[in-house]
């Protein structure tokens, strides 16, 4: 009975080895569009990567790091067909169960509006190890090109990032006062919509004359910046094409030793 239980138990342990993934998955943060503003962990991950499961608009020098992976576009584009999130979780799993080093790189950081949670949950779920790799997020990049800092003593002390895109059963407006709660906030994935953003503010109280700048291409030298007030962009004054980062605020108002 003895040798049998041992026999079993090897048996388990040798099943649960295959069921396992061997391999690592990491969240990578892409940054903003410069290839420059990368961080050296996560150059060092893309040289070692497998495979690379990327976001879209990141920049193809950054992608050609990975010199010896698989290249996998996996990004979300309104109005585009692209992988559901469900389908990109098992992606990650599989390249997981074969792979020692997967990277799923994604624009910004991966912790802001990145769904990074749900790609975590599924990988602890299905037993895989995952470590997240922080990238500069397109606030803080347009801020230090701008030469406006997000916070400013006296005059912001808040500083919120918010997106109207909301999940399902969520209030329309809940991301509204946020934004009027705060000296100083970065709109993301809104410029679809932004003369809408831009009245539902007022309708909530933020004045007109409050400072906005419609930013695109961050950190690229193609970088646009529009500088308007929240009357201009309600009134569909200004527009841009979207991606665009929606900055709003009196901070936005200011010269700091020049900027663009």
């Amino acid at each position: 009975m003895a040798a049998t239980g041992r026999g079993s138990a090897a048996a388990t342990a040798a099943q649960t080895s295959i069921a396992k993934p061997a391999g690592r998955v990491y969240l990578v943060g892409a940054g903003p569009g410069a290839p420059d503003l990368l961080t050296l962990r996560a150059a060092r991950l893309l040289a070692e990567a497998n495979v690379v499961l990327t976001d879209a608009l990141v920049h193809p020098d950054t992608l050609s790091l990975a010199t010896r992976a698989q290249i996998v576009f996996v990004g979300k584009r309104a109005g585009i067909p692209s992988p559901k999130q469900a389908d990109i979780n098992r992606m990650l799993v599989d390249a997981a169960r074969r792979h020692a080093c997967v990277v799923r790189l994604k624009g910004g950081d991966p912790m802001v509006f990145g769904r990074a949670q749900e790609e975590i949950e599924a990988l602890q779920a299905a037993g895989v190890d995952c470590q997240v790799v922080p990238g500069v997020t397109a606030a803080l990049a347009a801020s230090a090109e701008l030469r406006r800092p997000l916070t400013q003593r006296a005059k912001s002390r808040h500083f919120v990032m918010v997106t109207p895109k909301h999940a399902d059963g969520s209030p329309e407006n809940d991301w509204v006062r946020p934004i009027v709660d705060a000296d100083a906030a970065a709109v993301y994935m809104g410029g679809a919509a932004v003369a809408e953003i831009a009245q539902r503010l007022l309708r909530a109280g933020r004045p007109g004359t409050t400072p906005v700048i419609l930013a695109r291409n961050v950190s690229l030298p193609d970088a646009a910046y529009t500088h308007a007030t929240l009357a201009d962009v309600a009134a569909g004054n200004v527009t841009a094409d979207a991606p665009v980062l929606i900055l709003i605020g009196e901070t936005f108002g200011e010269t700091f030793g020049g900027g663009a």
